[in-house]
């Protein structure tokens, strides 16, 4: 998508120096643009878990090109070894999203089928680049998909604006390009339907106020940032028409973790008749899981994340200060559980099913094999 009318991705090779990979640092947006340089496992880690990199696919892809960079530092002597000991650490930065695991052990199994150590780096760093091309192809399609919800409501309202509720970030800055709940969007954008977008600015580490809001103003979308608890409110009196969220990871049975205050504003869409989608590429679902309540895990982050804004000053630099007393108790949940009976349908790569087992099998049933005896 766009930055300054040039287009970027979130997660690249170096031009010149492939060992080292690029991104965005997310913790300085929408006040500094800075590409930073990953090169050893320690940098990746460092990245998904402070957060300069956060989003399902976009941590599923950056964990690719960690697996590629833990190939090279490997020991040729103990390759198979090191590399496995280099995945545990990545996965244990991030509990809750299931593209880390997924792009890891994807890694791991496509070289245990390779013999020789340097066909290994070449398979890992071709990989982490289908990894990543993967994830902008299918929150394409997923855009194609959701672009017929969008243009049905269109329709419906005889052309007037079609206003969307979305939470947290599931935009391109979260994948590796387009995004998942944003697709569709831009999709929308792109076929001349007037769309507006409320943004949620999402405490507490404000993911809606400074990466979604940022992304639709470079791309052109008209949206209006509010408060996490507005929603409701909205919804009460006709001002949205569509909420679209994305995930972190989804049972195969529908139900959608994301983060946290996104179950908040699925109870109000239920209860005031709003539509209620969840967009994701097939790599979030979990499909070992039946129950997302009672089986997902819900990381806990630190409460500074909590007790400490950051903003622009009016000198013109980044300043954090401390909102309640110093050494205020909080808590700090990153994610919370939607269930899927407050689910309208997901948005997937293959297209729109209900939130269900037997939806989301439809869709890929190559993947039942996986379920049985669950």
């Amino acid at each position: 998508m766009l930055v300054n009318n040039q287009p970027y991705r979130t997660i690249w090779p170096h031009p010149s120096q492939p060992a080292i990979t690029q991104i965005i640092d997310q913790r300085l947006l929408p006040h500094e643009f800075v590409v930073v340089d990953l090169q050893s496992v320690d940098d990746f880690a460092r990245a998904i878990k402070d957060m300069y990199v956060r989003g399902a696919g976009l941590i599923g892809a950056t964990a690719g090109f960690a697996m590629y960079t833990a190939a090279l530092q490997s020991r040729d002597d103990h390759f198979d070894g090191d590399i496995v000991c280099y995945g545990k650490q990545l996965v244990a930065t991030r509990p809750t999203a299931t593209n880390l695991r997924w792009a890891v052990e994807r890694q791991l199994a496509a070289l245990a089928e390779i013999a020789h150590i340097d066909d290994k780096r070449q398979v890992a760093f071709t990989l982490a680049c289908t990894i990543a091309d993967e994830d902008a192809q299918f929150c394409k399609q997923i855009g194609e998909h959701g672009l017929e919800i969008i243009r049905q409501i269109s329709e419906a309202k005889g052309g007037v604006g079609v206003n969307i509720l979305t939470h947290c970030n599931a935009g391109w800055l979260a994948f590796v390009d387009y995004g998942s709940a944003t697709a569709p969007i831009y999709a929308a954008q792109a076929a001349g339907i007037d769309v507006h977008v409320w943004v949620d600015e999402t405490r507490p580490w404000l993911q809606g106020a400074r990466l979604t809001a940022w992304e639709l103003d470079q791309q052109g979308v008209d949206y209006t940032l509010i408060a996490d608890n507005t929603g409701g409110h909205l919804m009460q009196h006709g001002m949205v028409d569509l909420v679209i969220t994305g995930t972190d990871r989804t049972t195969y049975t529908g139900d959608v973790a994301n983060k946290i205050g996104t179950y908040l504003k699925a109870l109000a869409a239920h209860d005031n008749g709003v539509p209620f989608y969840v967009a994701l590429p097939s790599s979030t679902f979990d499909w070992q899981m039946i129950d997302g309540v009672a089986q997902i895990p819900i990381e806990q982050r630190d409460a500074d994340e909590v007790n400490l804004v950051s903003g622009l000053g009016s000198d013109g630099q980044i300043h954090t200060v401390s909102v309640p007393l110093a050494g205020t108790p909080a808590a700090n949940y990153g994610f919370d559980v939607t269930p899927a009976r407050l689910v309208t349908g997901l948005i997937t790569e293959r297209g729109i099913t209900p939130a269900s087992k037997e939806g989301v099998l439809s869709l890929f049933p190559e993947k039942k094999v996986l379920t049985e005896g669950i």
